[in-house]
């Protein structure tokens, strides 16, 4: 659709050009005002306008390299250009039609306006005289400097047949580059989230996307502008002014595809007072969790919510892994086993350090990022399906990863040693992070919302909870000795936990499958397949006398594996997980206010399909019959936000209830005014809690 529009508007141009040069000569084009910075001219479509029959004029822009002039809303700094025009008698002139800006950082501030070759071009209506047409213009055009310029303008034209003048095909070039009226719908939120609903920008396929307020005091110009798509629907998370939502939200969104080719609509966003039901303006009030912790208590809590991750099921597959290094601790010399322990520490406290890093370097950025973050990466998921199942096929024998630090023959991860000790400390935390552990949730909401030393200490607080009963059982002479002495059961032990791993590789498969559906599943096991065959050819190679042929099959099998990975990366989401059960809605902002509004109990479910800890509540807390019974006895609402891809309105709602991170369970009863928090649930649900929850209440 787009190359046969693009194929007659050249057609026209042509058609034009040709009747140009036909046309009989006239004064088009004014006088130039010129300097070293631009050369400016009033241009018109035609020579000989006809009276009564509109045509159009303008402002022609020929910028030298570098300067720039600005668009109808400046940004941060600027000016836009001022063009008034002295018709005769009995005509009229329209406003400027505005090209679709350029985004033009200025240091730490941000700019809107054009470079190169711009025509702000108007359109005028004659009266039944003909004449003259004097302009006047000021404007401000910058490069590292910014200079006021200023000119006035003639055009002598005569009344005749209207017929196209050599300037035409310009004004043709620039009435591409004004945006077109959006066709579906545009939703500002409170919290800043613009919802573009329409069917033309979601065959786009857009990578990126940019919103120019048509008013400075919208939105904070210089933030990153972080886009999401879902379905056929675009959300753009902006940085909103204070009082942006006051008036009109208004101005030009514009999408760019893969291929950088770029679509501008001019939109008129509804804001939460024009939507039925939504009052303006509306908020979930701060949590008591979302309060400011002091360091020290946010460092207990923290050091406590890692202690309880031990607890919780995303960490069993690594602590299977432990135990075989557990096991063998009562034949170890002292030194040795404290030397494991503290490298086991080590690895934790640089996986919290590199998390933390990465959360803030990311909300630096504008993201919305949240802990388990990364989960959120189909490409880590599919990392860490097949290091669970390289670590699988470790214990079931397939092979033996034998590496040497400081002299001393080690297995990595299995066997201690430093190695192994640092790798199996970094893959306990970074597997730990699907789960959220009680206490957890207030120290996260104080750390990130610190300065990023305190941020940083509260995550190293976290891991050493991590790290703290292995540690114990080492350092500790009496525990360690409770341990029997190795034999030839750890072999079987071994195998068995071999299991645990496999069950892990499955599970995060299925992640895959929530995130890419079946062509994400594809790509995944097609690796976990070339990680079998490496591992297959490793093992080969330990026992070979000549294992070279072995090795070059492993690497090979592992080199294709690793090049699935942008491929991965590249498949498009699916489009959305199904609802779990009957009776469950998804959430959104807006429906959450309109059921408050009209007195509905609502009962908030944030989960994750990475998130082992909400899968498990959803199973044995929220599906039992006893559960859904209460929910249809009590008509409550059932709102379920799934965080497993980027949801924007989903951090937002998370962070506003003092959480980083899911699971969260918000329940707000029936007449509960708008002003008043909801009753948040424990991370760890049973049915008994649920019920007795929205019994209270």
């Amino acid at each position: 659709m787009h190359d046969m529009n693009r194929m007659r508007i050249l057609w026209l141009v042509a058609l034009l050009m040709l009747l140009a040069v036909t046309a009989p000569a006239g004064a088009a084009e004014s006088t130039a005002v010129r300097s070293p910075r631009a050369s400016v001219t009033l241009i018109s479509d035609t020579d000989a306008p006809m009276p009564g029959q509109p045509f159009r004029l303008g402002l022609r822009f020929r910028l030298s390299p570098g300067w720039h002039i600005y668009w109808r809303n400046s940004g941060d700094a600027g000016l836009p250009p001022d063009f008034s025009v002295t018709l005769p008698a009995g005509a009229q002139a329209s406003k400027i039609a505005w090209p679709t800006p350029e985004r033009l950082p200025e240091g730490p501030l941000m700019t809107y306006g054009y470079t190169g070759d711009v025509l702000l071009a108007v359109t005028i209506t004659p009266g039944a005289e003909i004449g003259p047409i004097e302009a006047t213009a000021n404007w401000l055009i910058c490069e590292k400097i910014c200079v006021p310029e200023e000119g006035k303008f003639r055009l002598a034209l005569a009344s005749g047949p209207g017929l196209p003048a050599a300037e035409t095909p310009l004004f043709v070039a620039a009435e591409e580059t004004v945006p077109r009226l959006l066709p579906g719908s545009a939703q500002i939120t409170a919290d800043g989230a613009l919802v573009i609903a329409s069917p033309d920008i979601a065959q786009t396929q857009p990578a990126e996307a940019w919103f120019f307020p048509y008013d400075p005091d919208r939105i904070t110009h210089s933030k990153p502008q972080p886009v999401a798509m879902d379905a056929d629907r675009l959300t753009l998370r902006l940085s909103l002014a204070e009082r942006a939502l006051e008036a009109d939200f208004a101005g030009v969104l514009v999408v760019s595809d893969r291929a950088g080719q770029r679509s501008a609509f001019s939109l008129t966003a509804s804001r939460p007072s024009d939507i039925p039901g939504v009052p303006a303006m509306l908020t979930v009030p701060p949590s008591p969790f979302s309060v400011r912790l002091p360091f020290a208590q946010a460092a207990l809590f923290a050091f406590l919510g890692g202690l309880i991750l031990n607890l919780m099921p995303c960490v069993f597959p690594v602590l299977a892994m432990k135990a075989v290094s557990l096991a063998g601790l009562a034949g170890q010399p002292r030194r040795a086993a404290r030397q494991g322990a503290a490298f086991y520490t080590l690895g934790i406290l640089a996986a919290f350090a590199i998390l933390a890093s990465a959360l803030l370097a990311t909300r630096q950025a504008g993201g919305a990022a949240g802990w388990g973050f990364q989960f959120q990466s189909p490409a880590f998921v599919a990392v860490m399906a097949w290091v669970f199942f390289a670590v699988g096929l470790n214990l079931s024998g397939v092979f033996q990863v034998a590496t040497r630090l400081a002299g001393v023959g080690q297995t990595l991860v299995m066997r201690g040693g430093a190695v192994g000790n640092f790798a199996t400390g970094l893959l306990a935390a970074l597997v730990a992070t699907p789960c959220t552990a009680p206490f957890m949730g207030a120290a996260i909401a104080a750390a990130l919302a610190a300065s990023p030393g305190v941020t940083l200490a509260v995550f190293l607080a976290m891991g050493l909870g991590l790290a703290a009963p292995y540690v114990a059982l080492v350092l500790i002479p009496g525990l360690a000795r409770s341990l029997p002495r190795p034999g030839p059961w750890m072999d079987l032990l071994r195998q068995i936990l071999a299991f645990p791993m496999y069950a892990a590789t499955i599970w995060l498969v299925w992640v895959v499958s929530q995130l890419l559906g079946p062509s994400g599943v594809l790509f995944v096991l097609a690796g976990a397949l070339l990680i079998g065959v490496a591992g297959w050819a490793l093992g080969h190679a330990q026992r070979a006398s000549r294992p070279g042929l072995f090795h070059a099959l492993a690497s090979l099998a592992l080199g294709i594996a690793l090049a699935l990975l942008p491929g991965l990366a590249a498949q498009p989401p699916e489009a959305g997980r199904p609802l779990a059960a009957a009776g469950v809605e998804a959430f959104s902002p807006a429906r959450l206010a309109a059921l408050r509004a009209a007195g509905s109990p609502v009962f908030v479910n944030m989960t994750a399909a990475w998130c082992i800890t909400c899968l498990v509540n959803e199973r044995i807390a929220l599906a039992p019959a006893a559960v859904r019974v209460a929910f249809e006895e009590r008509k409550i609402v059932y709102l379920k936000g799934d965080w497993t891809r980027q949801d924007h309105a989903i951090t937002i709602f998370l962070r506003e209830h003092g959480r980083d991170g899911v699971p969260l369970y918000v329940f707000f009863p029936a007449g509960l005014p708008l002003g008043k928090a909801g009753h948040i649930l424990p991370q760890l649900l049973t049915e008994g809690t649920v019920l007795a929850a929205i019994a209270a209440n």
